[in-house]
């Protein structure tokens, strides 16, 4: 279930939003949540299917290697959503020990050391004090793959939080949960061994300039452009919805972030937004609980900013907007010499 917007239908998508669903579809094996709450914007949609497909689908590093970075990610964000999604995709994968392991977080378990040290890696990610011999094994146009999975799960994971429930399961009963992600992995094992061609998402966004904050991502082509251009359109979903002082303080405050864990209290952000007017407040009290603390998001924090700002549009802008805010920032920390 999708919470707090109105997303587009499968069945009645037109345009560029039936293209990206047709194209995950087949790729995919469905149109899952995470990609159907960008559709009241195309661009962003675009933006993130190509930022997922050409990391973690496509490329030469396993695919069992990324969603266990995937599901590693979600671990340390605390979003059970995605950790439930990308054991069901090892499932799909036929890695029923590895999803069964990380599930339980029991890592001794797994047999592959190069494995266990790449899960170990993911389970880092979340500081800037991550260790990144695990990735010296992989050629140069191999580790932007792995690095563009891990950034692109601290994004989705801070926008599931918010907007996704718990699993996308029928039931988050412990007993049930294993047979039911098995008989999950089963819809999706079909396209997980299809054929995918790198790079043929591209197409649905116009060619853009690699930031230089993305520069980890410069080896491989292919997904230097994913990035840039789902960059782009973030930032042009930004600079239309967040007055510029507030994406100013924002970013300042990120930037200042150093991984370090928030307060359960939300004194913080009551601190960090006093500055502010009541509608800019509302602005910057959301896109920073989303870069930083998106489990504090409730329900008033969403009635607060739609008191000033109802369109679904404002709202999914803002919340995309800080959460890859933190994510590329996150990225800064992902970086070796051989990329």
């Amino acid at each position: 279930m999708i919470k707090y917007i109105c997303p587009v239908k499968v069945g009645s998508a037109q345009g560029l939003v039936a293209e990206i669903y047709a194209q995950i579809q087949r790729d995919f094996g469905r149109v899952v949540e995470p990609f159907v709450l960008h559709s009241p914007l195309p661009k962003l949609l675009a933006g993130a299917w190509m930022a997922c497909r050409e990391t973690e689908l496509t490329g030469s590093v396993p695919r069992s290697m990324k969603e266990a970075v995937a599901a590693a990610v979600s671990m340390i964000n605390r979003c059970p959503y995605c950790v439930d999604a990308h054991t069901i995709m090892l499932d799909a994968i036929g890695e029923h020990t590895i999803a069964s392991s990380i599930n339980h977080a029991r890592y001794s378990q797994i047999r592959d050391a190069k494995l266990r040290s790449l899960i170990k890696w993911g389970l880092s990610t979340g500081t800037p004090k991550v260790e990144m011999s695990s990735l010296l094994s992989f050629a140069s146009q191999e580790v932007p793959e792995i690095i563009g999975t891990a950034v692109f799960y601290h994004y989705i994971n801070r926008m599931a939080t918010v907007l996704l429930g718990e699993t996308p399961l029928p039931s988050s009963r412990p007993w049930l949960k294993s047979t039911l992600r098995r008989i999950a992995g089963r819809m999706f094992s079909q396209a997980v061994h299809r054929p995918k061609t790198a790079g043929a998402s591209l197409k649905f966004l116009p060619p853009a300039k690699l930031p230089a904050d993305l520069h980890w991502v410069a080896a491989n082509p292919i997904i230097a452009q994913a990035f840039a251009r789902f960059s782009a359109a973030i930032d042009e979903v930004g600079e239309h919805t967040i007055p510029l002082q507030v994406r100013k303080h924002v970013v300042a405050s990120i930037s200042n972030w150093q991984g370090e864990p928030i307060a359960h209290s939300k004194r913080w952000i009551d601190n960090e937004t006093k500055g502010f007017d009541e509608p800019a407040k509302s602005v910057a009290y959301l896109a920073l609980l989303a870069a930083l603390a998106p489990w504090q998001i409730d329900e008033y924090s969403i009635l607060r900013f739609r008191q000033y700002f109802p369109d679904d549009h404002l709202l999914l802008s803002t919340l995309a907007w800080g959460s890859f805010s933190a994510a590329r920032k996150i990225g800064t920390w992902l970086q070796i010499s051989n990329t």
